[in-house]
């Protein structure tokens, strides 16, 4: 019964939490190892804030885990509660990378301590000069039919929306030649988006994380939520850059997100389509393709495509011009902790709901012919 879920409240089964006093003589109520994440998020309650903590990752993401704790830890003292996130946060950042993190708030300081932005207020999210009069009103509304006056899909579990401003994007690019300039007189080795990616910029190292934390919170979770978006609470955004001089194409692959958000800023260019070859888990990333799973997108700039990380994709050349596009990679650690506990993915990953789909008719087969022996058996 250790793994199983309580159908009343949707916790996995909770052990008592334990108080015990440490080295220093204070009480600390300690999280039984057996304890784990809800299935469903507490509504009710009020997460508490984390912001004045030093922690090792963004203070946001322990107010949105918050809601996912055993009830019994809701009302233990908040560095006990965030202790225990953190606990499982760490599962997915290895030893090793520990100290790359330390050191890379130690590189995004010295980026802000000497960088000088050139446009401010794109530092601080402002949705009536950041995006298009239609996506503000449908994200307003809020409602099934809003998203659908204004999101397409063309093919399965792909989002195409007009979103940005032609200034904003024009802002954005202006201030991203400003810090790419600063890069190269000041002769500051800059990290890369991605493993992938050789050429662009992350907008995070250099002050706009703020800016895209609102972003994901306010508007693209709302977005998200046909493709498992609705317990983000991290993000890695970032910009791409493609022509003659920069990268040309993206090999397939699948990105380090639960939903990426990709929206083409400009300038003139011709090719760099994306190829689409549908959502796989893990253990299926390498199978095959069906039909109706290839799609290509062309992009436009100002317009933007969702889907989920673990969607197959990977980007054509660009022939001619610059094309330069926004990314975030929106992540959920909740999503991640329960994914552990999971076996059948057949609700997002094709070739999961192909097996099931093939099972099921095997066994509408089987039950037939069972049906039509005995209708034989009682009619001899």
């Amino acid at each position: 019964m250790d793994s199983e879920m309580s159908h009343q409240d949707g916790n996995y089964n909770e052990s008592p939490a334990k108080s015990e006093v440490i080295g220093n003589g204070t009480v600390t109520t300690m999280a039984n190892s057996r304890l784990k994440l809800r299935v469903h998020p507490n509504k009710d309650h009020k997460p508490e804030g984390y912001d004045d903590l030093d922690l090792d990752f963004n203070p946001s993401i322990f107010s949105s885990l918050e809601r996912y704790l055993p009830s019994n830890m809701l009302g233990i003292p908040r560095d006990d509660k965030a202790k225990f996130m953190r606990e499982i946060l760490l599962k997915y950042l290895p030893s090793g990378e520990r100290h790359r993190t330390q050191k890379h708030q130690e590189y995004r300081e010295k980026i802000k301590s000497n960088y000088q932005p050139l446009h401010r207020e794109l530092y601080a999210l402002n949705p009536t000069t950041f995006f298009l009069p239609t996506f503000l009103k449908a994200i307003s509304d809020n409602t099934e039919q809003s998203f659908r006056s204004i999101i397409s899909e063309p093919s399965p579990g792909i989002y195409v929306f007009p979103m940005l401003q032609p200034d904003f994007c024009e802002l954005l690019l202006s201030e991203i030649e400003n810090f790419e300039k600063w890069v190269a007189e000041a002769k500051f080795r800059i990290m890369r988006p991605n493993r992938m990616n050789r050429y662009g910029a992350v907008l995070d190292d250099f002050g706009l994380e703020p800016m895209l934390d609102r972003l994901m919170d306010d508007f693209v979770r709302p977005l998200s939520r046909e493709v498992g978006g609705s317990s983000l609470d991290s993000h890695h955004g970032f910009v791409v850059e493609y022509g003659e001089d920069k990268d040309l194409d993206l090999g397939f692959h699948v990105d380090d997100s639960e939903v990426t958000l990709n929206v083409c800023l400009g300038k003139e260019f011709s090719g760099g389509e994306l190829f689409f070859r549908g959502s796989r888990c893990e253990r299926h990333v390498n199978t095959g393709t069906q039909s109706e799973e290839a799609f290509d997108y062309s992009h436009v700039p100002g317009r933007a495509v969702l889907h989920r990380g673990r969607h197959r994709h990977g980007a054509r050349a660009t022939t001619s011009g610059h094309r330069i596009n926004l990314l975030m990679w929106c992540r959920s650690s909740v999503f991640r902790e329960m994914k552990l506990y999971q076996k059948d993915f057949s609700d997002w990953c094709g070739e999961c709901n192909r097996m099931k789909k093939e099972r099921q008719r095997s066994t509408c087969a089987a039950t037939r012919l069972e049906l039509i022996a005995r209708e034989g058996e009682s009619t001899a």
